[in-house]
């Protein structure tokens, strides 16, 4: 069938069967007081002529549109994609539709996003800030409307905005603490050109732990940069031309530690032997680089269930809404894998 040339409205719907607007309307709605042969031809008439319900329309009478938007820094992760998946699943079981979008770690585009989620009057929001984010004053406009937000992963401290992270300082104090264990004392750090929370909450912990194995902190091992695989390709040439080289290297990501691991390897590298290496996020990418990547794994899909079930609950129930904004820690683990192991 053909596409039609103008929207079809049900009064068109009405003209061709006879009947009035306002019955075409109660039987598209499936109202009671319609009988039932009526709704099916006004229903087989609305798909024959490629009528669309005004969802826009019905949503500002209704005040809801069931609809959920979810912002994230990058989508090429797979701990992002299992985060998604476990949101997606919580939300369409509550009849929820999830709108996903990505801001690449991009401050600006995280506020057009957050623009067009807001203008497009979502239920509520779930927001992974972008590395570059240094406040949230584009999400006031949700917390002034009381539409319920929640954080996850990089989280914003609100009084009314829930969160759920790990604890990124001890797990990266862990991780740094495994390398020292292998005998590594000049460890460097790979890090964020902007230092979001969660990337000063992983060098914290990392210099925490030198701090308490007596290792020095030396400022020009801390390499700054976006983080991606392309970056530690980059960064990898920043250590090849250090005068003394570290032998080990914690990331605060998987993706970047891989690119860094990809490049030294070139340059006839050994690793562990010569430089050790550790990630974080237990990306697809850390088991299949040889050898295989240390970092911290914690469940995205278990965070993303998480976060949307807290949601939900702030969306439809006004006493859980109307309470202070708890942060909640997600369990992180450590795993070790050929990477860093020097002492066998």
């Amino acid at each position: 069938m053909s596409i039609p040339d103008k929207e079809i409205t049900i009064y068109d719907i009405a003209k061709a069967l006879n009947i009035s607007a306002a019955t075409v309307s109660r039987a598209l709605m499936d109202h009671p007081s319609v009988n039932i042969n009526t709704k099916a031809k006004v229903q087989e008439a609305a798909k024959s002529m490629g009528y669309r319900s005004n969802q826009m329309a019905s949503n500002l009478r209704k005040r809801k549109s069931n609809i959920i938007g979810i912002i994230v820094g990058n989508l090429n992760s797979s701990f992002m994609s299992n985060v998604i998946a476990g949101a997606e699943k919580v939300l369409s079981e509550a009849g929820y539709n999830l709108i996903i979008s990505q801001s690449l770690d991009n401050v600006s585009k995280e506020i057009n996003i957050a623009q067009a989620m807001y203008n497009n009057r979502v239920d509520g929001l779930l927001v992974s800030l972008a590395y570059e984010t240094e406040n949230a004053d584009h999400f006031e406009s949700f917390v002034k409307r009381g539409i319920p937000l929640v954080y996850f992963d990089r989280v914003w401290p609100h009084p009314k905005c829930p969160g759920i992270e790990i604890d990124n300082v001890k797990a990266a104090y862990d991780i740094t603490e495994h390398l020292i264990t292998q005998g590594c004392k000049r460890i460097a750090h790979i890090t964020a050109f902007k230092i979001s929370s969660v990337a000063a909450d992983r060098f914290t912990g990392y210099k925490k732990a030198l701090e308490d194995y007596n290792i020095p902190f030396n400022e020009s091992l801390v390499i700054k940069t976006d983080l991606t695989m392309n970056a530690g390709i980059d960064a990898a040439h920043q250590i090849m031309n250090m005068e003394e080289r570290p032998d080990a290297v914690f990331v605060t990501n998987d993706a970047c530690a891989v690119g860094c691991m990809q490049e030294t390897k070139k340059f006839g590298i050994r690793i562990p032997q010569d430089i050790a290496f550790a990630g974080f996020n237990n990306d697809t990418e850390a088991s299949i680089i040889e050898p295989n990547l240390t970092t911290v794994n914690y469940r995205g899909d278990i965070m993303g269930e998480e976060a949307a079930r807290i949601l939900i609950d702030r969306i439809n129930n006004a006493s859980a809404a109307a309470q202070p904004a708890k942060k909640i820690m997600q369990k992180s683990e450590i795993i070790i894998r050929d990477s860093s192991v020097k002492r066998k």
